[in-house]
């Protein structure tokens, strides 16, 4: 495993190159048919410069060069979207600079894309949960990774509510993967806390998706980035998923999370375009409820969000957003709902308890988007209009006990 990190300097495309060329160069790639994982445009981070850098290097080399969308249960991205993200102009530029990648969505919903890769016992999942997780898993993935003899992950590392830290295997699980690892894992994050988990680099989680990463036969390379602010590159790491995961989670650590003195009795989560609903906005909650002290609110600002969830929305609008003991003390009622989708509704929600059936979340979540009223009261979380905030008058009021993030979702905020 070979890399660069800083804290405080950004890789210039020329260090890029270098190391990627120095990793490349002690690999026997010749011949072999390669696939690249990168994320959507949901994640910040240099793809386009990394899939430009790694073609370059390995087209020549390589007998094939595919790129698969490693979505997880994200809508398909369209051609057009694709281009954008690895820094293509158009069909023409495709074909005259990259005639031999191939782009590919996976599609998590999709049984015929799908393979079983293995099996992890009832046995074990009771020895990495700490007896959360009783049942075995059978782990699924997208069967078009074993037409080729090595599967390249390329993308960056943040704290995560599920995993502790993004990145690594976490693009085979749950990025290219079917639903009954998906759901599993993301519900044992659930049961363990978003609070307990982001940020924390070894947790049963990670164990999990490791595990099943075991499964996978072919050479896996990673190229895990640590990124800050709308993609300044402050690290990159080549190695195996696990040895450059944890290098860059090491140094993510110390890029992406702030540390606060006191918690805020109000925080305004003003999150990026780049989330397109409620399900992958719902991040501008996970990453600020640290400081936000009990009996406060939490507003997630994003005019742009008209949606629940592209994918999951009319399930989660039935269900609503609850705490997780709401769930698991009446989990007769919700056995048909994926685990995943459980999680997510308590990441949102954020901790508290249900008790004698009342439910008394430990902050107040509002959603100021442009997700009508009537539909915040029917999934249980508060409302403001949009347009009624004006940022700027948020501003400066810290002393007051009221904090303004911009761009939530991706830095980790936490009480010293």
């Amino acid at each position: 495993m070979i890399g660069f990190g800083s804290e405080t300097e950004c890789m210039s495309e020329e260090q890029v190159r270098e190391l990627c060329s120095q990793a490349f160069a002690a690999r026997e790639l010749d011949g072999k048919r390669l696939l690249a994982l990168i994320p959507d445009d949901t994640r910040s981070g240099p793809i386009d410069l990394m899939f430009r850098t790694t073609y370059e290097l390995l087209a020549n080399r390589v007998e094939a060069f595919d790129v698969l969308i490693a979505l997880g249960t994200h809508p398909p991205m369209s051609v057009e979207a694709i281009y954008q993200r690895v820094g293509i102009s158009d069909r023409q530029e495709h074909q005259e600079r990259y005639p031999k990648v191939r782009f590919f969505n996976h599609r998590w919903d999709d049984p015929d894309q799908l393979q079983l890769a293995g099996t992890i016992s009832a046995t074990e999942m009771r020895r990495v949960s700490g007896g959360l997780i009783e049942d075995e898993i059978p782990v699924t993935i997208n069967r078009m990774i074993y037409d080729y003899d090595t599967v390249m992950v390329i993308g960056p590392v943040f704290p995560h509510e599920v995993v502790g830290f993004s990145g690594g295997n976490k693009y085979f699980f749950p990025g290219i993967s079917g639903p009954e690892i998906i759901n599993t894992f993301h519900w044992l994050g659930a049961l363990i806390y978003n609070m307990n988990i982001i940020g924390t680099k070894r947790t049963p989680v990670r164990e999990v998706v490791d595990r099943a990463a075991q499964f996978l036969p072919m050479e896996k390379i990673c190229l895990a980035l640590v990124v800050r602010g709308k993609g300044d590159l402050h690290g990159l790491y080549i190695g195996s998923p696990e040895q450059a995961w944890s290098s860059a989670a090491d140094l993510s650590e110390r890029v992406n999370i702030i540390h606060l003195d006191r918690a805020f009795r109000k925080v305004l989560s003003i999150v990026p375009e780049m989330y397109h609903d409620l399900w992958t906005g719902g991040k501008g909650m996970y990453k600020l409820e640290p400081v936000v002290e009990d009996g406060g609110e939490l507003i997630i600002y994003g005019p742009h969000i008209t949606e629940i969830s592209v994918t999951h929305g009319e399930t989660l609008e039935r269900i609503g957003y609850h705490v997780r003991d709401y769930f698991l003390k009446q989990m007769d009622r919700f056995r048909d709902v994926p685990g995943g989708l459980l999680a997510h509704s308590t990441h949102v929600k954020g901790m508290g308890s249900f008790e004698d059936g009342v439910e008394s979340p430990r902050i107040q979540v509002t959603l100021a988007t442009g997700i009508p009223e009537h539909i915040c009261q029917k999934i249980n979380l508060g409302y403001r209009d949009s347009e009624s905030i004006v940022v700027s008058e948020w501003e400066g009021l810290e002393t007051e006990g009221v904090l303004v993030v911009p761009r939530a979702g991706e830095m980790l905020y936490r009480l010293r």
